[in-house]
């Protein structure tokens, strides 16, 4: 089938030359995030607030110079030339692999909830992992044409923009997001006004705007509550991410659930497949019961009916991550709505009861895979996790589908044009079952030479981002003149660099590397083989342990021990990501196994040639092959988490000072590092398929969307459909 269209109108109107009208479509469509020809057009335009903003609105609906720029024949033709290939990228999936594989198979979209998307840094409605995973997975439904929906929320404050003060506090400061500066656009009804749709709450209706990001040839709807026809209190429903507050959390998710169907019925689409992405959108799988209801279907009938189509993916193995209610909240809050629709509240309670047994407890995570006809982890150690976890819920086995990452986001230029340059091949046309020659089983025919110049470049371009960053905070804490001139000396790119970056959660063990001060200040300091890392990360405003962690680490790294050797950057968001897993030497990551689900940050990093230093959780568990980067201890885990935690932290320290200090520093002659380029071209030939979106994607449509559809595939694995409540 092909891909969804959806009416709508841009949220900003400004006039453009009618030789240059078709910027307009270019920049509504956020495939200039994974675009560098596209990307690069917005800097002809205007570099200086292509620079600033980073996004294509704010520089063609600006003050611009069209003249000049009419005037230059090179720019036109750049100009024809993307816009040419942006109208055949859009025309035509037909030589994709789900054409070429399963076509003519699916009546309808696949419909993809998720609470986030990270698409970009510029559209600030993601936090971290699970919404860059989001965002990866439309991108590469966009390239691989698959027929997708996404729907989740507009967030008019986003998350919170982290600052660290000079004592080391995390500060929390949520963004006024001007609409009509960002690349969305209001949908619209079938006579052409704006479409909104309504959910009945307490004492009121909820009016609800449905909005659009276009995500290549995938359309993602996001629903807003700041409107006018609603109550003050109502409007901000929707405006902050991961809200603290438990009620307010409340109404996001039937927002999210409930007022998702409800935008995808109006907009006349049946999906073939509903993908829940985590609980969050839950009370969508009520809606579509609410619907069979409505239709004359006993509720039992409707609940099987609804699981049949509906497939669930977990994403952590920690409990606070998996959401859950006072009943009496559930009650007071979505009780009325439910009850009145013949899906009776208490029903969609039992259906919600945890592991536990908690009857005050309503386990959107349970719910969810009561009610779904197949669920997947996202690892293979998490998927023993998770069934270990879940084995009194459901009486069907939860898959193991690896997370992946989209590399044309993620690889940085310098390394994706030596891709191009010595193997012919394309990122964005991923496919190992396309007959394409499969590059990353053919790395040696690089240079090695030509390979560490690449990641050179791309730790020159870390460094003078850095030194930018800690330029502006130190200022801001009111530090000398003669310490700011210090950020010019930071993070220099011929020291070995260590990256960790990621949430700031206490069992990620950011501060590990800090258990022994003295060995770990002797191997900063040496004086031929000096070290330096670097840190980035957010805490959840609630999480007051976490934040300590940043305190913890923004204080060592200003003491005398470790100043000018270990640094941290505040704000961590799609654009620092980029640069750090593109830029560092090796990638840090010292969970507790097995809490780490899965992880992507090491899948970015070592598809650009970054080694990962790792505990063997999450997708290092499968992803270590003992020649594309180092595992930190075994699989073995004590009891005792103080014994744990130093035992790791030994091994850690141990791998630095005998294998990858020694590795990285020993170079040939023309001062490449010979065994150091082994282990890169190891770890992006491990990664750069296995651990990629693509390859995601595939088992997602042959092991849960497929036979969700009721389509037998050979993938499909042979297991019971659940037909009644566990």
């Amino acid at each position: 089938m092909n891909p969804v269209s959806i009416p709508s109108i841009p949220a900003a109107s400004f006039p453009l030359p009618p030789r240059l009208e078709g910027l307009r479509r270019l920049a509504y469509n956020l495939r200039w995030a994974w675009d560098p020809r596209t990307r690069n057009l917005w800097s002809l335009v205007d570099r200086t607030a292509w620079t600033r903003y980073r996004n294509p609105i704010p520089v063609i609906s600006g003050p611009t110079e069209w003249s000049r720029l009419l005037d230059d024949e090179k720019f036109l033709a750049e100009y024809h030339d993307v816009l040419a290939e942006f109208d055949r990228y859009m025309a035509d999936g037909s030589g994709h692999w789900f054409h070429r594989r399963h076509g003519d198979k699916l009546a309808g979209p696949i419909a993809y909830f998720c609470a986030e998307y990270g698409i970009h840094e510029s559209l600030g409605i993601y936090s971290g992992g699970l919404g860059v995973l989001a965002g990866d997975h439309m991108k590469s439904a966009s390239d691989m044409a698959l027929p997708f929906i996404g729907v989740g929320l507009l967030y008019r404050k986003g998350y919170f923009r982290q600052s660290i003060d000079a004592d080391g506090h995390q500060e929390h400061n949520y963004p006024d997001y001007d609409l009509t500066r960002l690349p969305i656009s209001r949908v619209q009804d079938e006579q052409g006004l704006p479409l909104t749709v309504h959910l009945e709450l307490p004492g009121r209706v909820l009016a609800i705007a449905v909005w659009l990001a276009e995500v290549g040839r995938v359309p993602v709807l996001l629903l807003d509550t700041d409107v006018a026809e609603n109550a003050v209190e109502d409007r901000p429903i929707t405006h902050i991410l991961y809200v603290r507050g438990r009620e307010m959390r409340l109404h996001q998710e039937l927002v999210l659930g409930i007022g998702g169907v409800r935008a995808i019925r109006e907009l006349g689409l049946a999906p073939a497949v509903w993908h829940l992405n985590e609980g969050h959108s839950a009370f969508l799988l009520t809606e579509r019961a609410r619907e069979y209801v409505a239709a004359g279907a006993e509720l039992e009938d409707a609940w099987a009916r609804v699981r049949r189509d509906s497939v669930f993916t977990i994403h952590t193995p920690v409990s606070a991550g998996n959401e859950r209610f006072d009943i009496e909240l559930v009650r007071r809050i979505a009780g009325p709505l439910l009850d009145a629709g013949g899906v009776p509240v208490t029903d969609v309670l039992e259906h919600g009861l945890g592991t536990d047994g908690d009857p005050t407890q309503f386990d959107m995570t349970a719910f969810s895979l009561r009610l779904t006809n197949g669920a997947n982890a996202v690892s293979k150690l998490h998927a023993v996790t998770a069934n270990e976890t879940w084995k009194d819920i459901v009486d069907h086995e939860i898959l193991a589908i690896t997370n992946g990452v989209h590399p044309p986001t993620w690889v940085g230029s310098p390394v994706e044009e030596l891709f191009s340059r010595h193997l012919d091949a394309d990122l964005s046309a991923l496919d190992a079952g396309s007959g394409q020659d499969q590059f990353w089983e053919r790395l040696d025919r690089i240079p090695r030479g030509d390979l560490w110049e690449a990641h050179l470049r791309q730790k020159r371009e870390l460094a003078l981002f850095v030194q930018g960053r800690l330029r502006s905070q130190f200022a801001r804490h009111g530090e000398a003149p003669s310490i700011l001139a210090e950020a010019d000396q930071a993070l220099d790119p011929a020291i070995m660099t260590i990256g960790f970056a990621r949430r700031f959660a206490t069992y990620k063990r950011a501060a590990l590397l800090f258990t022994d001060m003295d060995r770990l200040a002797r191997l900063l300091w040496d004086p031929d083989r000096p070290l330096q890392i670097i840190f980035a990360g957010k805490a959840h405003p609630a999480d007051r342990p976490g934040q300590g962690v940043i305190q913890e680490i923004f204080q060592r790294s200003r003491s005398s021990q470790l100043r000018g050797r270990v640094f941290i950057l505040e704000d961590y968001d799609m654009r620092v990501a980029r640069f750090l897993v593109q830029g560092v030497d090796g990638w840090l990551n010292n969970p507790r196994r097995p809490l780490e689900a899965s992880g992507t940050s090491g899948m970015k990093a070592a598809q650009n040639g970054v080694p990962n230093i790792s505990v063997l959780d999450g997708w290092w568990d499968e992803g270590y092959e003992g020649d594309n980067g180092w595992a930190i201890g075994g699989r073995e885990q004590s009891p005792d988490e103080a014994a744990q935690d130093w035992a790791d932290a030994q091994d850690l320290y141990r791998l630095l000072e005998e294998e990858l200090i020694p590795s990285y520093y020993e170079r040939e002659a023309t001062g490449v590092p010979t065994r150091w380029t082994n282990v890169m071209r190891r770890s992006m030939a491990s990664a750069l398929w296995r651990f990629s979106t693509t390859r995601m994607l595939q088992d997602y449509t042959e092991r849960l969307y497929l036979p969700a559809a009721g389509v037998e595939t050979s993938a499909t694995v042979a297991r019971p459909v659940v037909t009644e409540a566990g």
